[in-house]
């Protein structure tokens, strides 16, 4: 199946895995989501993730939530810039989410980061989402 918005179905895998309190999430692999995964995992706001195979050969990346107390770690995650919007920041305009509290994700010509990594290398580029 042809996706339109590959990051976008994986932020909603992950947001509706973890309403419904599964450990892990299977969602197709490329080098964008595994990029944006690194970035939640340093983050602290999932365990892990790892690249395997399944039956019919196609590569799949398994994700393993993040649950404390019950409750997933990640509150809200939300698309920001979609293909038909791009959405692109300095690092001037660069928004704080909740206070500091929650993270934004770019995509930088230094590689995907999270804001605070692009605010220390002084480098803007496209908001691909958020995180709380």
């Amino acid at each position: 199946m042809n996706l339109s918005d590959p990051l976008g179905d994986m932020l909603t895998r992950i947001r509706n895995a973890q309403q419904v309190g599964k450990g892990t999430v299977m969602t197709p692999a490329s080098k964008l989501r595994e990029r944006v995964l690194e970035v939640l995992m340093r983050e602290g706001y999932i365990r892990g993730y790892e690249r395997r195979e399944d039956a019919l050969g196609r590569t799949q990346i398994s994700i393993e939530l993040k649950y404390y107390e019950g409750r997933p770690v990640i509150r809200s995650i939300s698309r920001v810039s979609k293909p038909g919007r791009r959405i692109y920041s300095s690092i001037k305009d660069l928004p704080k989410i909740r206070s500091g509290l929650g993270i934004s994700i770019l995509s930088t010509p230094r590689g995907v980061m999270s804001d605070a990594d692009a605010r220390a290398a002084n480098v803007g580029g496209e908001v691909l989402c958020q995180v709380f």
